[in-house]
């Protein structure tokens, strides 16, 4: 099965370059060399990864976080905190739905300074890689609107998910 942090894995190889190892995906994801090989693993299991191509299968992945996702990991809005804003509130959203009277989710992070009701991120290194690699983080934003939005955040999302994961196709 699944874990949250595997969909994360899924991004660095959906964002990353071709000529990628797993000690530098791992690296820079931030996380250890064996959890990116255990994430591959399963990714490849659930049919989201070809290992004889090493890459995603973008057409299997983007059905995957836009309609399975939210079921398999299903998110919950938390307590007042302090963190990184994510769905509507973080980019590329923010720019295209944003109110600026908003109350936004965040993944609480020291690093962050909005406040907003809490979301758990996918995996605890995301609010890092808002700056350390801001492409994965968006599609973590992205799935987490995909995850906890109204309809119409849904459908934007849904679209930019779409158009980022189908162009590895």
């Amino acid at each position: 099965m699944l874990r949250p942090a595997d969909t994360v894995v899924l991004f660095g190889l959906v964002c990353g370059h071709d000529d990628w190892t797993l000690r530098s995906l791992a690296s820079r994801l931030g996380v250890a060399h064996p959890k990116v090989q255990r994430a591959i693993a399963r990714l490849g299991a659930a049919g989201l990864y070809d290992s004889e191509r090493r890459g995603v299968i973008p057409h299997a992945a983007d059905e995957f976080v836009i309609h399975a996702l939210k079921f398999l990991h299903p998110i919950s809005e938390g307590p007042l905190a302090r963190g990184v804003p994510t769905a509507w509130g973080a980019e590329p959203l923010v720019s295209e739905l944003g109110d600026p009277d908003d109350v936004v989710p965040v993944w609480p992070s020291a690093l962050g300074s909005v406040r907003g009701p809490s979301i758990e991120p996918l995996d605890p290194v995301l609010p890092t890689l808002v700056s350390a690699w801001p492409a994965v983080a968006e599609l973590a934003a992205l799935s987490d609107a995909l995850r906890i939005g109204d309809r119409r955040t849904r459908d934007a999302a849904a679209e930019h998910v779409h158009r980022r994961l189908l162009a590895r196709a």
